[in-house]
């Protein structure tokens, strides 16, 4: 049930997902606040997932309609939040509309807005890792484990036409929901790149599509299993392919996946990422829209430099 909150007193940007208490950026937020020159606070609001579509609508109604409550990023409730809600704003993104989600929600000269921006944050995120020209040089296949928003985002970015000749040989995407896989292929279907669509209802059943994989394919947890809802989309059985790409989406909670990848890092030589780039992109590319601010190149590199130092994380992709 949607708790609304007093008032804002100050600008406030809100956070909305699941267990937004655990998350890096209640202490980040402050610091690159600071660092940027933005006096703002942030706050969560929780909901469970697939919440009343009542509650999206007062969350978002609520921020609309408080003065001060300058906008929100949303996770886990993209798809949700747009299904429930989408009629409340002024104005919404081509890449919100064509996939069906929000994921930044902010204020512009009187208009309310939504805009999704897994699209473009996804691919920063994906070649900070994955050397240049990678799919040209191999044979390597994508399999997206999950059909949600940021699974979309990831396959139509990796399938665009700007890439050329750079482009994976297959994609595959696993979904547990017969629906949620049709909308998939409603919106990616059209894809230049040649896709299939897995119903895949036990995690045993994504086990043989991930071991079916060419060397050197990429395999993406884009579930949410590991973060706020414990588990895996695979077994223990799974087997990844050999010079594979690991990626998982998350950066916190249990990690199952994460955690079956590394038993196999050594035999099968795998690059195994997590989500730490992703949740860098994503919540400064927000960060940026919420507040009308440019948050790029030096800018950008600080808030690494500060998000960094606090995880203890050397290595820097930005």
């Amino acid at each position: 049930m949607f708790n609304k909150p007093s008032p804002a007193t100050i600008p406030t940007m809100y956070f909305i997902g699941v267990t937004t208490g655990q998350s890096s950026i209640m202490k980040m937020f402050p610091l690159w606040a600071k660092e940027l020159g933005i006096d703002a606070c942030i706050k969560g609001i929780d909901l469970p997932v697939h919440a009343d579509p009542e509650d999206y609508r007062a969350a978002a109604q609520f921020i609309k309609s408080d003065p001060l409550s300058m906008g929100a990023l949303v996770t886990t409730h993209k798809i949700d939040m747009y299904k429930a809600a989408s009629d409340l704003f002024d104005y919404i993104d081509p890449y919100a509309q064509m996939f069906g989600e929000l994921s930044s929600i902010s204020k512009l000269d009187g208009k309310f807005c939504a805009h999704a921006k897994d699209p473009i944050t996804c691919g920063m995120a994906l070649y900070a890792f994955i050397p240049k020209n990678y799919w040209k040089n191999c044979c390597g296949e994508v399999c997206i484990l999950g059909a949600g928003g940021s699974a979309l985002s990831i396959s139509a970015y990796l399938a665009g036409k700007k890439h050329g000749e750079n482009t994976p040989s297959h994609i595959h995407m696993d979904n547990r929901s017969a629906p949620r896989l049709a909308e998939a292929v409603r919106i990616l279907g059209s894809l230049d790149v040649p896709m299939s669509f897995h119903l895949c209802k036990t995690p045993e059943l994504n086990d043989r599509v991930v071991g079916a994989l060419p060397e050197r394919s990429l395999v993406v947890n884009a579930t949410g299993l590991g973060k706020d809802r414990p588990g895996s989309p695979i077994t223990d059985k799974c087997i990844f392919p050999k010079n594979g790409i690991i990626w998982e989406l998350n950066y916190r909670g249990s990690l199952e996946f994460m955690a079956q990848a590394e038993r196999q890092k050594s035999d099968r030589n795998l690059f195994i990422e997590d989500g730490w780039t992703y949740f860098i992109y994503g919540w400064t590319q927000v960060i940026a829209e919420v507040f009308h601010t440019d948050i790029s190149g030096e800018r950008l590199r600080a808030c690494d430099r500060i998000a960094r130092q606090a995880r203890g994380q050397k290595r820097s992709l930005l």
